[in-house]
């Protein structure tokens, strides 16, 4: 039945109605493959291990925390984020190793390695929002803008939560000539946005594509989707593997800790540099991300258990998405670097810097204008040499849903 009062034409007509910013549902052959999935179960994508994508505990006793006066000073910076003016000149001359790591904020890295350039996770605008006038704004300006940043070869999304998969970006990208590199189901929002299908690689996990002579391979992490009213759980999410002629990268997009790190370390590393995020993370919400700690023993999982390469924190500093102080992901990443003895790269936003090179940055830039800790800075707070993250959980763009500075991510 298909009359003017059947459900598929009711559908049809909601779904014409649906914002933009939500994106789009798989369908037809796409939605097929979802099903076909080794890793879509029972309707939905599943987890490596076991996650509770939902807050747990109170509500009443969470926004109470959240809405604590001094609590909510801790979490913004007590002055401008100084933010590192990149120059057309730095990005157009190739790095002497081969590779070059700009942290752009939040978890946007834009990554040159073997002559190819590749971004992560692009996020150029104001809010982590489907709206314009709500949801967690910038704490400080993108170092650079788009349209100076220059050509790229692949852009690489981790999932399609509004931190990480941004409208006005993509469409700004759309009409570049990029490849984007997807997981599986998130083609279908950048196909609505404007992305030819056939400037798409959309990759279940463990599966790769090739793209301008370096290996793009999709790994799993613990997480969740969605971008809509509704959460179908039909995008998946995931972490990434770039492997050139001379260079590895791994980018772990938002995850919980698991110890599917080692085995992406045993396959795919050792790296020259990881991104972990170590922000936004909270008791409510344990299981799909990571406390500094947890990033800490990640990076060292997937470098086979040995404090090698370079570990560059992400996934903090540019929003304000979780109840815990703006720096305290700086300061958990040098204690646990510490601890463990590994290397560590503390970028101002828009730093640019060579993982495997002599002048990793290596200050904690954050304590000129952050509020000072309950207790004090550890007294070992000297620029280090070497440093890395640690254990712990982190929370997503959704988890400050009850605020009215979050919107919906859902």
């Amino acid at each position: 039945m298909t009359g003017a009062g059947s459900p598929l034409t009711l559908r049809s007509r909601l779904r014409s109605l649906r914002p933009v910013a939500f994106g789009a549902d798989s369908a037809g052959e796409r939605l097929e493959r979802i099903h076909r999935s080794p890793n879509f179960a029972d309707g939905v994508f599943q987890n490596p291990v076991g996650a509770r994508t939902r807050p747990s505990g109170s509500g009443l006793e969470f926004a109470k925390i959240y809405f604590q006066k001094e609590a909510r000073a801790r979490r913004v910076p007590t002055g401008t984020i100084p933010v590192y003016a990149t120059t057309l000149a730095e990005l157009a001359t190739p790095p002497a190793s081969g590779l070059r790591i700009t942290w752009m904020g939040h978890s946007t890295v834009l990554a040159e390695i073997d002559g190819r350039r590749v971004l992560f996770d692009p996020v150029w605008g104001n809010r982590c929002s489907p709206f314009a006038f709500a949801g967690p704004k910038r704490l400080h300006p993108v170092p650079v803008p788009l349209a100076s940043l220059g050509p790229v070869d692949v852009v690489v999304i981790s999932h399609d939560h509004y931190d990480h998969l941004d409208l006005p970006t993509i469409k700004a990208l759309a009409s570049t000539d990029t490849v984007f590199a997807v997981p599986l189901g998130v083609g279908a929002h950048l196909e609505r946005w404007g992305v030819p299908p056939s400037r798409l690689r959309e990759l279940d996990w463990n599966e790769s594509a090739e793209i301008a002579g370096i290996r793009l391979t999709a790994t799993p992490a613990r997480h969740f989707c969605g971008r809509g009213l509704r959460n179908q759980q039909h995008t998946l999410w995931a972490s990434w593997v770039v492997t050139g002629p001379d260079h590895r990268i791994y980018h772990s997009g938002d995850t919980g800790y698991f110890p599917g790190f080692r085995d992406i370390g045993a396959e795919h590393g050792p790296f020259d540099a990881t991104m972990i995020q170590i922000g936004a993370y909270s008791e409510y919400w344990p299981d799909i991300h990571m406390t500094p700690a947890e990033g800490m023993r990640a990076h060292l999982d997937l470098q086979g258990d040995r404090p090698s390469g370079v570990m560059l924190p992400i996934h903090w500093a540019t929003f304000n998405l979780a109840p815990h102080p703006w720096a305290e992901p700086g300061e958990g990443t040098v204690a646990a670097a510490e601890e463990a003895g590994a290397g560590l790269a503390l970028p101002r936003p828009g730093q640019p810097f060579e993982p495997t090179g002599d002048d990793v940055p290596s200050a904690p830039w954050w304590r000129a204008v952050a509020a000072t800790p309950v207790g004090g800075r550890p007294l070992a707070a000297a620029p280090l040499a070497v440093a890395d993250a640690a254990p712990g959980t982190d929370a997503h763009q959704g988890k400050a849903e009850e605020t009215a500075e979050t919107a919906p991510s859902a």
